[in-house]
């Protein structure tokens, strides 16, 4: 029934004047596009340099997931959640949205997973970084964490598989805050983010749209309370199942996904 977005473009409306359309369409390429696409690269590279030094990171997130019906109707599926990790092996996840109430804790040795409005929870044992984990539910469980390669050791590297084509876009205000935006392409994927100014540059937004479906669907990811080192909150990464949850077989904890089931690829609806 519907495509499931991983990414997506910001439409011109219906009021947008045909002057207004025909000035966008006809702006250039600046003259210093050179010198601006390796500042671009520069101001990812710093903040790719600067996640990999933090050893604790939390912070709140916002996310929209767009979708697609077949009638080319746009959805917007909107979830938050926490996330804190300690480098290199542990991560305690949390997501809320209107289809699952999901939290997901790794301690470098368990992976455990509690879907809190069933009250269920699964646990599988696994060794590894948190790169190996993240690399590991994306690629063969297809359940990404949300912004996952935000929370990667080599983020510039990741983020800029494949890229042809770079923009710095200049500056832009994300709750607040005052960060450098920049543009980035792939054959496949438009990707945006939106970069904290100062001593720490952190993701305050990323947007990734695809380039490659009809309607262009996209997935985009806000952040929030940002803290790291002693700012935040010391955790074990243990589960405690204080409300007793029952253990289940991993193929019996349903609806932990930010795409319900009724809205699946391919759906009746």
């Amino acid at each position: 029934m519907v495509k499931l977005v991983q990414k997506a473009v910001v439409r011109s409306t219906a009021t947008v004047s045909a002057a207004v359309l025909a000035l966008i369409v006809g702006m250039g390429t600046p003259s210093g596009a050179k010198a601006g696409n390796a500042e671009a690269k520069s101001l990812l590279k710093a903040m790719s340099d600067y996640l990999a030094a933090q050893k604790t990171i939390s912070f709140g997130y916002d996310t929209n997931l767009e979708v697609v019906t077949k009638d080319h109707q746009k959805l917007q599926l909107a979830s938050s959640g926490t996330i804190d990790l300690a480098r290199p092996d542990k991560i305690r996840a949390t997501r809320t949205g209107g289809f699952a109430n999901v939290e997901m804790i790794f301690d470098g040795k368990t992976l455990t997973v509690l879907g809190k409005d069933a009250n269920l929870y699964t646990e599988v044992e696994k060794t590894g970084t948190l790169d190996q984990l993240v690399d590991e539910l994306r690629e063969k469980l297809q359940k990404p964490m949300p912004g996952a390669d935000l929370l990667l050791s080599n983020v510039y590297d990741v983020l800029m598989t494949d890229v042809v084509d770079v923009k710095d876009l200049g500056s832009g205000v994300i709750g607040g805050t005052e960060c450098d935006h920049l543009a980035f392409r792939t054959k496949e994927i438009d990707w945006q983010i939106w970069i904290a100014q100062g001593e720490r540059p952190y993701p305050c937004r990323y947007v990734i749209t695809s380039n490659q479906l009809d309607q262009a669907p996209q997935y985009s990811v806000q952040t929030r309370d940002w803290k790291t080192g002693s700012e935040v909150a010391a955790d074990d990464f243990g589960f405690k199942n204080e409300t007793n949850a029952k253990k289940v077989d991993p193929k019996e904890l349903i609806d932990i996904d930010e795409l319900p089931g009724h809205l699946a690829i391919g759906g009746g609806q």
